[in-house]
């Protein structure tokens, strides 16, 4: 079983969790309280039909555990137990499945949209997966932007890509305007590229605008303002590596660096650029 989906109450508290597997050990999670809207990380671990989940308190220490005895992965009616590590108090768990992925089956259930584990200030985000069908395997074809305060759909940004479950979506500050950003994983090539789609805040529009940048296995140094790729080929017989500046939110190349492996010397040595082209 792949991503599953859930919303459901805790007491009287309505909530919304998401399991990235539901087969793996450990397992990883997030939740969030509908009135409050920041997701909480959980881990834990499926053993003998029972299912675990840890979450920490703000200093990253076990903090209270959700228990749902006789778990199963097709199950659309869950049932358990929250109960705080602190004082021992119990809250009734009750859990309906709304999305289900299993690789190489379409996705299940009454909706499509899969909490995600990153968040900012003022908002939270949901992937939304394309319904696929025979040989299926999870792709992202959109992120929802929700008001924390509000469980307000703020933006719905249409997209492509593959889902990472709930770590499709990542934070920062992308553009160096002291901003928050977000991106969406896009795709995951040869040997360890990876793309991703980036999102710049637009104070004027107070929205999400994707920014075009485009690259493979960008990194971001807030510090020194600049962006960095890295793209490696051929296992790892070919290396590019890039940097840019930013300038009014376009990608600005500064230098561009290629080496290839030397049979005669046994080290990647530098060439041309346009021999790694």
């Amino acid at each position: 079983m792949g991503q599953a989906a859930y919303v459901g109450t805790v007491g009287a508290a309505p909530i919304e969790l998401a399991l990235n597997s539901v087969s793996e050990d450990p397992l990883a999670g997030t939740y969030i309280y509908a009135k409050i809207g920041t997701p909480i990380k959980l881990t834990g671990q499926l053993k003998q039909g029972v299912l675990t989940l840890t979450e920490p308190d703000v200093h990253g220490k076990p903090a209270a555990t959700f228990t749902v005895p006789g778990f199963a992965a097709g199950a659309t009616q869950l049932t358990g137990t929250w109960r705080s590590l602190a004082t021992g108090r119990q809250l009734p768990v009750v859990l309906t499945q709304r999305t289900a992925v299993t690789p190489g089956k379409a996705t299940a259930g009454q909706g499509r949209e899969v909490l995600q584990a990153e968040s900012l200030p003022n908002c939270y985000f949901r992937t939304v997966l394309a319904k696929g069908g025979e040989d299926y395997y999870a792709t992202v074809s959109g992120v929802q932007v929700v008001e924390k305060k509000t469980n307000r759909v703020l933006q719905y940004l249409p997209l492509d890509g593959q889902s990472r479950g709930i770590y499709s979506v990542s934070t920062g500050d992308f553009n160096f305007d002291g901003l928050p950003d977000f991106s969406v994983f896009e795709s995951s090539y040869a040997g360890p590229n990876t793309s991703s789609l980036y999102y710049l805040y637009d104070p004027a529009k107070k929205r999400y605008v994707a920014s075009g940048y485009g690259g493979t296995s960008l990194e971001f140094d807030t510090k020194k303002r600049r962006v960095y790729e890295h793209n490696s080929c051929c296992a790892g017989s070919s290396v590019t590596k890039v940097e840019y500046k930013v300038v009014n939110n376009k990608l600005v190349i500064l230098a561009r660096h290629c080496y290839r492996w030397d049979e005669k010397k046994q080290e990647l040595v530098e060439r041309p650029f346009s021999a790694c082209q």
